[in-house]
């Protein structure tokens, strides 16, 4: 599968060059999302924009990333959602429960919000 990773100090972005987003890619990702949050990094954004399609393997994959960064007290954040993966985040109602912003500015601002506030709570 064809992806890019973009390492920032705070986060990382996944984004997958494929336009379906299928089990086998879903497979992969997923392990991509745990390699990642055992290396210590616990916000992850996932850029979707040359995504048109996916699979419900793909939604449970972006549960998965969910649960990972929640429990290490970090953000899963998706970005460039095409119309019709919105629409089947729309029919599955998880528009409501994944993160969702318009680009990765919007990203950064939440990731940096959260880190600020956790910082000064005294999270590690």
């Amino acid at each position: 599968m064809r992806y890019t990773i973009d390492k920032h100090e705070r986060y990382v972005v996944i984004e997958p060059l494929i336009s379906t987003l299928d089990a086998a890619a879903a497979a992969f990702l997923k392990g991509e999302f745990m390699l990642r949050n055992t290396s210590g990094q616990r916000n992850i954004v996932l850029d979707l924009s040359q995504v048109q399609d996916i699979c419900e393997e793909g939604v449970r994959m972006g549960l998965l990333a969910d649960r990972l960064c929640q429990g290490a007290d970090g953000m899963f954040i998706i970005t460039g959602l095409t119309p019709s993966v919105k629409h089947i985040l729309k029919v599955a109602h998880l528009d409501g429960f994944f993160t969702i912003v318009r680009n990765l500015s919007e990203a950064e601002d939440l990731i940096f919000g959260n880190e600020i506030q956790r910082d000064l709570i005294g999270g590690k």
